[in-house]
């Protein structure tokens, strides 16, 4: 374990395919999506404390859940939650971050990794960690983690490989935006391409090197802020010009430009509970692939359902076949399970009709 080892964790999102469970005030991330008592942040910030010390790790998030963050989280200090005033995608985020990592520790490589990922195998994820900080620490590279496919998936975005550089690192030939289902095919079944998992890995210096070339807009509002990072000016700093950044993924501002780029295949087990049916997918079944949460569900002549609803709750469903049932008292949300994607807009119809109340 290297003292020059930080992990950034990404927790400001909406979560907005999870409506109604997850909501504006408190995102899936906060909540216990996996009904192991801990929720998706808890358990991604316990994931990394093998990597480096609690101190080492730092929550990315929306100024709007501060406390949340610091109710579950509460081993890291003030300074370790960089709250973003707007969300402005994954650049400024990542630019920030390394900005002040780099204040605090000149040396300093990090893991920068969303909050609301599943990783079933916890070992075979921190050597892969490892072999790419090691990499980072030595070479001039943006390393990337990529998950071998084990379907064609059109939900992901997707690595192509070039060369082996060393043992387990592969340069990267392009990144691909989210493929048709024959493309997804054809990915799959070349061995030349892994998901995009969106959990990197890099020294300060090689970002930010990487943004003055690739991001300079981002990059020159940010450096503005220089003495005052981990200091008392900083959020003043950041409520005022953070907002001012251009909205863009890091995927698509700096990896898909740079020419150092790097990933590491992986099998880990991983999710990224993106959705209702990805949770379905994770989850014990009954012996008629329902996953059953929560409350009490008698299921009569009920099949592939997933069916979340409050403690104390009970629900008799009869007849229904690939449906998501989620009761969060206020809301009850009945849907076809292979029209989850359109969840999304749904909460759009909801702000339309009932204003911002059940959002």
């Amino acid at each position: 374990m290297s003292n020059h080892t930080y992990v950034a964790i990404m927790a400001g999102g909406v979560g907005s395919r999870f409506w109604p469970g997850s909501r504006e005030s408190r995102p899936k991330q906060f909540l216990d999506m996996l009904g192991t008592g801990k929720s998706l942040l808890r358990l991604t910030f316990e994931r990394f404390l093998p990597i480096c010390p609690a101190s080492h790790i730092f929550i990315v998030t929306n100024a709007l859940y501060k406390d949340l963050v610091k109710e579950q989280i509460p081993e890291i200090s003030d300074n370790q939650i960089l709250c973003e005033p707007s969300r402005n995608n994954t650049a400024p985020c990542v630019c920030y971050t390394a900005m002040k990592l780099a204040a605090l520790d000149p040396k300093a490589n990090f893991v920068i990794a969303p909050s609301d990922h599943i990783v079933l195998k916890e070992q075979a994820f921190l050597e892969k960690i490892n072999l790419a900080l090691d990499f980072a620490a030595r070479e001039d590279a943006l390393l990337t983690l990529g998950i071998q496919p084990a379907r064609p998936d059109t939900g992901y975005g997707y690595i192509q490989m070039a060369d082996e550089t060393q043992s387990g690192i592969f340069k990267v030939k392009r990144f691909a935006e989210k493929p048709n289902a024959d493309t997804a095919r054809a990915f799959v079944a070349s061995g030349e391409y892994l998901w995009n998992a969106g959990i990197f890995i890099w020294n300060v210096q090689s970002i930010l090197r990487a943004y003055q070339k690739y991001a300079p807009e981002i990059f020159n509002i940010l450096e503005k802020c220089a003495g005052q990072w981990n200091g008392p000016g900083e959020q003043g700093f950041i409520d005022r010009e953070y907002p001012t950044t251009p909205n863009v993924a890091v995927d698509v501002a700096i990896m898909e430009q740079a020419d150092n780029v790097y990933t590491i295949p992986a099998e880990f087990g991983w999710s990224d509970l993106g959705t209702w049916a990805s949770l379905h997918a994770e989850c014990p079944k009954d012996a008629h692939d329902n996953a059953l949460l929560g409350g009490q569900t008698i299921a009569l002549d009920t099949s592939n359902c997933l069916v979340r609803l409050p403690a104390g709750k009970l629900a008799v469903l009869k007849d229904l076949h690939d449906y998501i049932v989620v009761d969060e008292n206020d809301v009850l949300l009945i849907y076809p399970k292979s029209k989850e994607q359109e969840i999304k807009q749904v909460t759009a119809i909801v702000k339309e009709k009932t204003g911002e109340k059940y959002l």
